[in-house]
């Protein structure tokens, strides 16, 4: 369903192209050669330009609808092009085997749209390996295409991959914010992980993100995961209101004592803080 939303708003999208974009969209969704798919992709920028996806609120909450969450806002024409061919291209071989080439021969950009039609593509079960070489990837912006408005993670992942993609995250500094289904899938293990993470930060003297509270707060169920939440309270910045965010979260009274007795009190229960204002908010 998602694929037929994408088609419309890239046929919209196309202008004085859209007689070739459907033509060749069609060609490849009824027996094309492999070589037409690589020439389609390799001509989209050329025909159509790299500027912004323009998307109606229909087109939105029709993507919402198949992909909770899930939003273009960010991309190209270009990109969804890309996407969208790959996507409805009836090929001969396993799905993971063209993924597989696409992706080595890739430039940045379009690794990063590669990596984006994700909830698109068929045989998701297959490409472990290829989006283990995604989240190691050096490229951050490859990585984001990942974590990042991306349902798939959220659908897809086990709980090992997930924790490894929000630890990851946060040691090359992207946001947690924009991770799809972040609070659905917060975990025990996962909290423990960031609580040894914000561990190791402090022997060091580094900084830690405010977010890596938001997946303790939840689990923080003893004195001393409260006790970290209390620690991240006395930091300074950011911090200190992601942990307020993080105690408020946590069942355990001892928490609703230690918020209580903060700077941060009020603006947490009147939802004047807030995960997603959390770095420019000040008291």
């Amino acid at each position: 369903m998602a694929a037929g939303f994408l088609r419309n708003i890239v046929i919209e999208n196309s202008g004085e192209h859209a007689d070739w974009v459907i033509e060749n969209l069609d060609k490849l969704a009824t027996g094309a050669a492999e070589r037409d798919l690589h020439i389609f992709m390799g001509m989209v920028p050329r025909r159509l330009g790299k500027s912004d996806l323009q998307i109606t609120e229909s087109d939105r909450v029709g993507i919402d609808a198949a992909f909770p969450g899930w939003s273009l806002a960010d991309w190209s024409i270009d990109e969804a092009a890309r996407v969208l061919a790959l996507a409805v291209f009836q090929r001969l071989r396993p799905f993971s085997d063209l993924f597989k080439d696409l992706r080595r021969t890739a430039d940045a950009a379009e690794l990063i749209a590669l990596y984006r039609g994700l909830p698109l593509y068929p045989e998701p079960e297959t490409l472990g390996f290829e989006l283990g070489e995604g989240l190691r990837s050096n490229l951050r912006p490859a990585f984001e295409a990942i974590a990042h408005n991306n349902p798939f993670p959220r659908d897809h992942f086990d709980e090992h991959r997930w924790n490894h993609m929000i630890l990851k995250a946060l040691f090359i500094d992207c946001e947690l914010e924009p991770v799809i289904g972040l609070d659905d899938r917060a975990n025990p293990e996962l909290a423990r992980i960031m609580r040894e993470f914000a561990h190791e930060r402090w022997a060091a003297g580094r900084p830690r993100s405010p977010e890596l509270w938001r997946c303790v707060g939840p689990f923080a169920v003893d004195d001393e995961a409260v006790a970290d939440l209390a620690r991240g309270l006395e930091s300074d910045g950011p911090e200190a209101a992601g942990a307020a965010l993080g105690l408020a979260s946590s069942p355990a009274a001892a928490a609703v004592d230690v918020l209580q007795a903060s700077p941060f009190a009020t603006a947490v229960k009147s939802g004047q803080l807030t995960w997603s204002n959390l770095k420019g908010f000040s008291l």
